[in-house]
């Protein structure tokens, strides 16, 4: 490929406006901030970038004195997916546990404190929420992401969601247009389909999004994957007719469109990210989101150069590029003159809807262990999006209430046993997430069940098997607040 010169015409500076990329360490490199003279706009942070919010409004200071209206994403869920306390697990349950409540006035809240603790360390645009219905059960990758299976009840709380966000001042970013939730496939590792008909979509997949767009999104993020019924062709982040044809025309969304990452595998092993962002451009995409594990400034080279080679070929409209520049820096100045709302939220709100989250089954007839006891955690492979690295399950919290409490992690055919002869004559608290997806997982319950049968059970994936155990509580994700809640009910406070 041809290298062009990093100069400041109008053509490399737009195709350089248009680029959200990653970097790694905690502080800003010489790469990043020269790239913020040249044009770029956009910066991606993940959790490899944090480790205290008080380092983290010193590098997003440090890339504002480069740039002051450089956009500062994250990809902050809340829930099981955290960056800003990745390290800790989240202070805010996720989508499913506040679908679980149900109470808009509580999203809404939720929302808005988690946005003015982003506002606070600098941050201005959110990749959430989630709008995804998840629909199939088998869903690797959505789960707990997700409101709910219910059509309606994921729409009332993703425009809440977006209103708390962006009353905050922080742009939200609604994913994973047209709708994620009917695959079994991790679009991290390969390209999902959903083949499901254009009726389906309209009143299922694209109810919540109509939602988000009423509520004044400023942003929406694409799907990688393949929906048939609106594009035979090509995966949603690279169709015209979903992102223009659909999303622009019939759903009349006027604001900026980002990629998911375009290093995954459903993009990155079938077109290239090269190849791949100037099809996501040409398409209606805005800003291409690259940097979950391509986060150099070698990557944001060829990104750029590809999209001008695009123009200067014909392949790509310069006017195309232009208005996705355009769009990039009307969010922008956005961010930087949003109204923000001045409201009390209780600081412990997450904490508050985590506890209200729970459902709890067998309480009645349940007696709280005078010791302490032994945790069993039965861990499956975290997705991608979630990652390995934030702790889970109730173990520090119990460990907080009754003092002593072990724990082990187990996985496997044989977690079931190694299980019972870690634990001894200690009461045991088996946990669990998604035990419906993984059969192992409900055969060590099986064999628990079986020989100690006053075990304690709490699901923190999506409680689709039947509750089982002398307790069975269902936290609706895994964030450190959802253990804090689910620890309560365990030691009978």
């Amino acid at each position: 490929m041809t290298t062009f010169a990093s100069g400041t015409d109008t053509l490399t500076r737009d195709a350089l406006t248009v680029l959200q990329p990653g970097f790694t360490g905690t502080t800003a490199p010489d790469w990043l901030l020269r790239r913020l003279g040249e044009g770029l706009a956009s910066v991606g942070l993940f959790g490899r970038n944090i480790a205290s919010p008080e380092q983290l409004a010193v590098l997003t200071a440090q890339l504002r004195a480069e740039r002051d209206d450089v956009l500062v994403a994250i990809d902050e869920e809340g829930g099981d997916v955290t960056r800003l306390e990745v390290r800790t697990g989240s202070s805010f349950p996720g989508n499913h546990a506040l679908g679980a409540v149900d109470d808009v006035e509580l999203t809404r809240e939720v929302a808005f404190e988690l946005g003015r603790r982003l506002a606070d360390c600098g941050v201005n645009l959110n990749w959430a929420p989630s709008a995804d219905v998840n629909s199939n059960p088998a869903n690797p990758v959505i789960g707990v992401r997700s409101f709910g299976a219910d059509t309606a009840l994921t729409a009332r709380h993703t425009a809440a969601y977006v209103t708390g966000l962006q009353s905050a001042g922080v742009a939200a970013c609604t994913k994973h247009f047209p709708g994620h939730g009917d695959t079994a496939v991790d679009s991290h590792h390969a390209l999902p389909r959903i083949d499901v008909d254009a009726d389906v979509l309209a009143e299922r997949e694209l109810v919540p999004f109509r939602a988000a767009i009423a509520a004044g999104t400023r942003a929406v993020m694409s799907a990688h994957i393949l929906v048939p019924a609106l594009d035979p062709e090509h995966p949603a982040t690279l169709s015209r007719r979903i992102l223009t044809g659909l999303l622009r025309g019939e759903l009349g969304y006027d604001g900026l469109i980002v990629t998911d990452g375009m290093e995954m595998q459903a993009i990155a092993a079938t077109y290239g990210i090269e190849r791949g962002s100037v099809l996501a451009v040409a398409a209606g995409a805005d800003a291409i989101c690259v940097g979950g594990g391509l986060a150099d400034d070698e990557t944001v080279r060829r990104l750029r150069d590809a999209l001008v080679a695009a123009v200067r070929s014909g392949e790509l409209p310069e006017e195309r590029l232009a208005d996705a520049a355009r769009r990039v820096r009307e969010l922008a100045r956005w961010t930087a003159t949003a109204d923000v709302r001045t409201q009390e939220v209780r600081s412990d709100v997450g904490l508050v809807a985590a506890r209200r989250a729970l459902t709890v089954t067998g309480a009645d007839s349940y007696t709280p262990p005078v010791e302490a006891p032994y945790v069993a955690a039965f861990t499956p492979v975290a997705n991608i999006a979630v990652g390995d690295e934030t702790p889970w399950g109730v173990a520090a919290e119990l460990a907080g209430l009754l003092p002593g409490t072990r724990t082990g992690s187990f996985t496997g055919a044989d977690a079931g046993p190694a299980a019972l002869a870690a634990a001894g004559e200690r009461r045991i608290v088996a946990v669990v997430r998604d035990e419906h997806r993984h059969p192992w997982m409900a055969t060590a319950l099986d064999a628990l069940l079986a020989a100690r049968p006053d075990t304690v059970v709490v699901e923190m994936g999506v409680p689709q098997s039947a509750p089982r155990g002398a307790l069975h509580i269902a936290t609706h994700g895994a964030a450190r607040v959802c253990g804090r809640a689910a620890a309560e009910v365990v030691a009978g406070r």
